[in-house]
C-alpha cells in the first residue's frame, strides 16, 4: 500500500510515515524493496514490440520522465525540455490507446535516436506510422516542414492541420500514463532506482487496463 501510494500520488515519505505510523526510513526501505518486485511480477502484463498489430496505423511519440538534476549525469539533460530526466518512446493507436513503451534512455537523446534504439520499426513498414516533427527523416509520416522565407501551400497546411487534429486525441495516452504522478514530477530517489520505478508503473498501467 505504501509503495502504490508513493507511485500513484507521489506522496512525500514523511507524510506516508505519519499516515502509517512508522518511521520515514521504514517507508524508504519498503518502497526500495517492493518497487523492483512489482516491475518483475508485472513484466508479463507489458506488451512487447512483437505484440503490435502491423495491419493498424500507429502514432509514435517520445516523452520525458523528469527527475532531479544530478550534476554527475549531464546526459540526462534534455535541451528540448530544459530539464533532466529519462526519455521513452511510446506507440499509440489512432484513438489514443497506449500499446507499447520502450526502455528508457537518457534525456539528451532526441526522438529519432530513441526510435532507432528501440528497434520497434525493425522489419515494419514505417510509412503507416505517424510522428511529430521530431521524427522528420525517419521515414514515418510527419508534418510537412514550412519552407524558409516562403509560404506553405494550402494543401500542405491542410495536411498538417488534419494530422495535428489526430495528435490532440492521442496525447491522452501519455497524459493517462502520467496520472501515475511519480512519472510526472521530478523523481528524487537515487537515479539507479528510476528505471525499476518506470518499469513498475508501466506494468501497473497495463495491468489495470486489462
Amino acid at each position: 500500500m505504501v509503495t502504490l501510494a508513493y507511485l500513484r500520488r507521489r506522496r512525500v515519505q514523511a507524510e506516508l510515515a505519519e499516515a502509517f505510523e512508522v518511521s520515514q526510513s521504514t517507508i524508504s526501505r519498503a518502497t526500495a524493496a517492493v518497487t523492483p518486485l512489482l516491475a518483475g511480477v508485472l513484466e508479463q502484463c507489458v506488451p512487447t514490440a512483437d505484440d503490435l498489430d502491423d495491419r493498424s496505423s500507429h502514432i509514435v511519440d517520445g516523452t520525458l520522465l523528469p527527475c532531479w538534476s544530478w550534476a554527475s549525469r549531464p546526459e540526462s539533460f534534455s535541451g528540448k525540455h530544459r530539464t533532466t530526466g529519462l526519455t521513452v518512446q511510446v506507440v499509440r493507436t489512432l484513438d489514443g490507446r497506449l500499446r507499447w513503451v520502450s526502455d528508457p534512455l537518457p534525456g539528451s537523446r532526441n526522438d529519432i535516436v530513441g526510435l532507432k534504439a528501440s528497434r520497434v520499426l525493425d522489419g515494419r513498414d514505417p510509412s503507416i506510422r505517424l510522428g511529430d516533427k521530431g521524427y522528420i527523416g525517419s521515414d514515418i509520416l510527419t508534418p510537412i516542414r514550412k519552407p524558409r522565407n516562403r509560404e506553405q501551400p494550402d494543401r500542405k497546411k491542410e495536411f498538417n492541420r488534419h494530422r495535428n487534429s489526430i495528435r490532440v486525441v492521442v496525447e491522452r495516452a501519455i497524459a493517462q500514463l502520467k496520472t501515475w504522478r511519480i512519472l510526472h514530477t521530478d523523481y528524487r530517489r537515487p537515479v539507479g532506482t528510476f528505471t525499476d520505478t518506470i518499469s513498475a508503473v508501466i506494468g501497473l498501467y497495463f495491468y489495470a487496463a486489462e
